[in-house]
């Protein structure tokens, strides 16, 4: 492989678009074999985050501005923002300041979690046909939610733009999170309505709740072990959750009923760790959603489900 501080030298003398940039970064990305998964699931996607932000644009630029010719400085400005992201390893959200989900953009930097849980695509569609049949039943929409383990809050955010009715409020152990999630109520204007709040899990948690969802840490120790070297930029404390990645979960399955009103809702992220929480709660429903555009390992019991763990 020829040495990349060459290939950046190289790149900076000859490259001339915007275009030429994009395509540049992909190549060097296929060569070191990056990890994507940080919000692009594909090296195209990747540098065009990268190339538009370091020359101060929006990421969907049309077509045609892939041809405007770059100043010397502005395509070493590029080179240098492409070859952190592939020499250190840094996730591209993290170099630009900016995660998307849902459609919205959420400030985030090494003190939070990446966005990129599947919970996303069941936030776009409101969380049918659960919610929707509870619609049928002629009940309201969600009118409090809570997202438990928040971090840079967007799963919370994200659900007080699909029910403006709603309040929300976002807990997370960690202060420094909270300080994102703040940055972020305020970037969406939900001052009004979200709240962020230091809390142990529900400890800091006010009355009950139609809706409780929740990314909390669930990588077991073995992912821990193996994991690509993009999430080692990320707070471990938000990832691992112990030898079987269920530490948090087993506390809040035990203590989310007295959380719910009677017609509510828990959806919670697990990830790999799913067939470990289903061999150790067989008397729980859990109902396993797919996901079109990928993602797995995401769980929704009704609050009358986890009446069974009183039984036991």
């Amino acid at each position: 492989m020829t040495d990349l501080s060459a290939q950046a030298t190289e790149a900076a003398e000859q490259l001339r678009t915007i275009g030429d940039l994009i395509r540049w970064s992909v190549s060097r990305m296929n060569e070191t074999g990056v990890y994507l998964g940080h919000g692009t699931d594909n090296p195209w996607d990747e540098a065009l985050q990268l190339v538009t932000h370091a020359l101060n644009l929006p990421w969907n630029i049309a077509p045609e501005w892939h041809s405007a010719s770059l100043t010397r400085s502005e395509r070493e400005a590029v080179i240098e923002l492409v070859m952190t992201r592939i020499t250190e390893r840094v996730p591209a959200p993290y170099l630009t300041g900016v995660g998307w989900f849902c459609g919205l953009p959420f400030v985030v930097d090494e003190r939070v979690l990446i966005p990129r849980s599947p919970i996303g695509q069941m936030i776009e569609q409101k969380f049918a046909p659960w919610w929707q049949g509870k619609r049928e039943q002629n009940l309201p929409a969600p009118e409090r939610i809570l997202d438990l383990c928040t971090g840079s809050g967007c799963i919370g955010i994200a659900c007080a733009e699909q029910f403006p009715q709603a309040e929300v409020e976002l807990l997370d152990l960690s202060f420094e999170a909270l300080e994102v999630a703040d940055e972020n109520i305020q970037r969406h204007m939900l001052q009004d309505r979200v709240v962020a709040l230091q809390s142990d899990l529900f400890a800091s948690a006010s009355g009950r709740y139609d809706l409780i969802v929740s990314n909390p840490p669930y990588v077991d120790a073995d992912d821990m072990s193996c994991l690509p070297d993009e999430y080692h930029h990320e707070p471990e404390m938000a990832l691992a959750a112990g030898d079987d990645g269920l530490d948090l979960v087993r506390i809040m399955l035990a203590e989310a009923r007295n959380y719910l009103t009677d017609d509510g809702l828990l959806v919670v992220e697990v990830g790999n760790s799913w067939p470990a929480l289903a061999e150790a709660y067989p008397q729980l429903p859990f109902v396993w959603p797919e996901f079109k555009r990928g993602g797995h390992g995401v769980f929704v019991l009704q609050a009358r489900d986890l009446d069974a763990l009183a039984l036991n």
